[in-house]
């Protein structure tokens, strides 16, 4: 796509849940190629250490790839032992935070409230993850993004379509985590390929539509 050199580096996260390490790379690549910079095995996939090892001697320099689903300060040394530098969580966890912080790995707590928020912004993140991001809807997300610090920057993640990119990003989404939106075993590539470039598009046309309504308002 040629469109793909607009998107921010670390916007969109692909998260690969359940993928297998022999088709990982392939999988990857097709992401890569549409403009996704951000790849995420969650550890609850087969061989999930094994996938992360292998992306990330396989695919360019400017491609962050690091773990999902991570609970312990052991799952975050191993995903960093594999080569992974990215930790993404489904909760709010202080040790984990501060263990992947110290490796110089960078970290997206699972958030939902505004006390999550601030004690994950307490011990060093600076990127959550709303989810799960359809229980809640964009309106929470503007009212957190009132009290956070300016430099907080959240990810809706879980349920999130082509068509609601436009709300989140209106209510202050800085990115997004796409799941089963964009990946799962089953799918082929082609669908794949598919779903990634319909992503892009609509984060791309929703982005520049957001600037220009914000500089409108100023």
């Amino acid at each position: 796509m040629q469109s793909e050199s607009r998107l921010p580096p670390h916007a969109l996260v692909g998260i690969l849940r359940g993928v297998v390490p022999e088709r990982v790379i392939e999988v990857a690549n097709v992401l890569y190629s549409a403009g996704f910079r951000v790849i995420e095995v969650p550890l609850n996939s087969p061989q999930p250490f094994a996938s992360i090892s292998a992306l990330a001697g396989a695919l360019p320099a400017d491609c962050l790839v690091g773990a999902g689903t991570v609970l312990t300060g052991q799952d975050v040394q191993r995903t960093h032992a594999a080569g992974g530098r990215l930790v993404v969580a489904p909760n709010c966890d202080v040790q984990v935070i501060g263990h992947a912080t110290k490796l110089g790995m960078r970290v997206m707590p699972g958030i939902a409230t505004a006390t999550e928020a601030f004690s994950a912004a307490h011990a060093g993140a600076t990127q959550l993850k709303l989810f799960p991001a359809s229980s809640y809807g964009p309106q929470h997300l503007r009212a957190l993004c009132t009290v956070l610090p300016k430099e907080i920057r959240i990810f809706p993640v879980g349920g999130v379509t082509a068509e609601q990119i436009a709300g989140w990003l209106a209510a202050g989404a800085a990115g997004f985590g796409f799941g089963s939106e964009l990946f799962r075993p089953e799918y082929s590539l082609n669908d794949i390929r598919h779903r990634a470039q319909l992503l892009v598009r609509s984060y791309l046309a929703n982005s520049t539509i957001t600037k220009v309504s914000s500089a409108e308002k100023t």
